[in-house]
């Protein structure tokens, strides 16, 4: 029997962590602020901790969901505006509740201004700023009334100035301008039918039946509305397909796996590339699927016996440091950690990272590549990928790991962005280990 998981858990793709509180029941919009608050103050993770919403019921998880997304996503713009109303600093919590009021009357429709105001307001004396209340109204009813900024990329898609500046250096203005108006909003979901029971085709008749309208892709993938509650599908319970995004389903498709094959994949929670590769080998071979920590091993385990794929073995296993227990491998997939530049629809709080926080991920995923390698057999083939926009951790990781290894060469290498069939950003290079 597999073990029911939130589905957030089974998209995300860093090394995240969550401690179960006891919940209070509370208002969607308090729910809302306990959680944006806490992601300010302790840079908690939104995808796991909107899964912890203490709210009563699937219509208010919705709104208070699309509230803690959208003052992320628009956090820069929402600033701007309150900045041009108010002087002086303000208090976290009274800045927090700015945002969500003017999230709420700039850009939730069903939201009357009035009632954007109000709440906020009353909002306000529950968690204890209702000093504040006088001043909360004014400069709400003054954003509503004159909600004009000035026209720049950084305001009208809540980007900050060096994380564009470094896109359009490195991708140009162009290319940049592009993908700029794909990162906000919800991403769509990718179905990965399980060859094992379904045929495309099939699953998007099943899902049909369900009242759910799925377009196939070219890719003989199937995607939706983000809207699609995976979980309490009949199709997802009797293991008929796995989410994943396009662009990671098109790096493990890199990989060139066949049945019968030995298969690593060395950072393999929450387990999707792992389900895609065991797949295309037609539940034959061997296929290790490795991570470091073990509650996400866990989700590889639960998620493998729902797909009824028994060739994949799953254990702990640090990925930078070389394990003799790790067998010979036809091919790997090296899918490393990464600053995540690429899934700002997933995570939108990725965004606001330092640059400077992330310069030792180079050196971490070089480490990865390196151990990787040491497994792949004489013409085998490895893919190393990340869900991030970043040169460094991409192109840069890969150059410095060709040039200390030369019996290893480049065969294909590819950089997806968010506006290409509207998929995650993303980065995968082919290498083979010459025979």
């Amino acid at each position: 029997m597999w073990r029911r998981w939130p589905l957030r858990w089974l998209l995300c793709c860093g090394c995240c962590s969550w401690q179960d509180e006891a919940m209070t029941v509370k208002s969607p919009r308090l729910a809302a602020f306990e959680t944006l608050y806490k992601i300010q103050q302790e840079s908690a993770y939104s995808n796991l901790s909107l899964d912890h919403l203490p709210v009563a019921n699937g219509q208010e998880r919705a709104f208070a969901t699309a509230l803690v997304r959208g003052v992320l996503e628009r956090q820069i713009t929402l600033d701007a505006l309150v900045d041009k109303f108010t002087t002086g600093r303000l208090k976290p919590k009274v800045r927090v509740l700015l945002r969500m009021g003017a999230y709420q009357a700039l850009y939730m429709d069903k939201v009357p201004v009035p009632a954007a105001v109000n709440e906020t307001v009353e909002l306000a004396k529950t968690v204890g700023q209702g000093y504040y209340g006088r001043m909360i109204n004014a400069v709400l009813r003054q954003i509503a009334a004159d909600p004009d900024l000035p026209d720049t990329p950084m305001l009208r898609y809540s980007v900050p100035q060096p994380l564009l500046a470094m896109w359009q250096k490195t991708y140009g203005a162009d290319a940049t301008a592009a993908f700029l108006p794909y990162i906000n909003g919800r991403a769509p979901l990718f179905l990965v039918p399980n060859p094992l029971f379904v045929t495309p085709g099939q699953l998007q008749e099943m899902l049909a039946n369900e009242g759910v309208q799925a377009r196939l892709l070219p890719e003989k993938v199937l995607t939706v509305d983000d809207g699609f509650d995976v979980e309490r599908s009949a199709a997802f319970q009797k293991g008929y397909f796995h989410v994943q995004d396009l662009s990671c389903y098109l790096a493990c498709a890199a990989l060139q796996v066949r049945p019968g094959l030995t298969v690593l994949d060395v950072c393999a929670a929450p387990g999707g590339k792992s389900f895609t590769l065991a797949e295309q080998m037609n539940n034959t071979g061997r296929l290790i699927a490795c991570d470091l920590h073990p509650h996400r091993v866990e989700l590889i385990r639960s998620g493998a016996r729902r797909l009824h794929l028994d060739c994949i073995e799953s254990r702990v296993q640090d990925a930078t440091l070389h394990s003799r227990d790790l067998p010979a491998a036809d091919a790997i997939l090296c899918d490393v950690p990464c600053s995540g530049f690429g899934i700002l629809r997933r995570k939108p709080e990725i965004r606001y990272k330092e640059l400077d926080s992330i310069k030792d991920l180079p050196a971490l995923q070089l480490s990865i590549l390196q151990t990787a390698a040491t497994y792949l057999k004489p013409g085998g083939r490895l893919v190393y990928s990340t869900c991030t926009l970043h040169k460094k951790e991409n192109e840069k990781v890969v150059s410095a790991f060709l040039d200390r290894h030369s019996a290893f060469f480049l065969t294909a290498e590819c950089t997806r962005f968010p506006c290409e069939q509207g998929s995650d950003g993303f980065y995968y290079a082919a290498l083979e280990r010459q025979a």
